[in-house]
């Protein structure tokens, strides 16, 4: 499926940003903005894969299978509200690396995927990006 994406974030070197999928740009920024608590767990995450960080507990794989590979996750509130934000992350032509939150799920509940979350990230697999805008 051929989408676009819109940059919202940017390393101070360029070589890697964070986009937001183009058909679903209002939710999710709506979701990022929607109090304080969430604008600052986003930012720290932003900072976390811009500043080319490691942390699984707050931006890890979910590739629970073969048709799930490139999706990542960024994981809000673990053990409270448990939201994942799913990514698709892409290397752009001029090596810049592109983190796209593309599908917001606004609670968690189990601790193993259930069918609802895996169609998410089977969907999110399937995405290609043309342009990032």
């Amino acid at each position: 499926m051929k989408r676009n994406a819109i940059k919202i974030k940017q390393s101070s070197n360029g070589k890697r940003c964070i986009a937001v999928d183009e058909e679903n740009a209002v939710k999710l920024l709506e979701f990022f903005t929607q109090n304080k608590r969430y604008q600052k767990k986003f930012n720290h995450i932003c900072d976390l894969i811009l500043g080319n960080h490691v942390n699984r507990e707050l931006y890890d794989k979910e590739e629970p299978d073969d048709k799930s590979k490139g999706v990542r996750a960024m994981k809000f509130f673990k053990g409270q509200d448990n939201a994942r934000v799913y990514c698709k992350e892409v290397t752009l032509k001029d090596k810049t690396f592109v983190v796209i939150a593309a599908e917001v799920l606004e609670r968690k509940k189990q601790t193993k995927l259930t069918h609802k979350e895996l169609n998410i990230i089977h969907r999110v697999a399937g995405y290609e990006y043309k342009k990032i805008k």
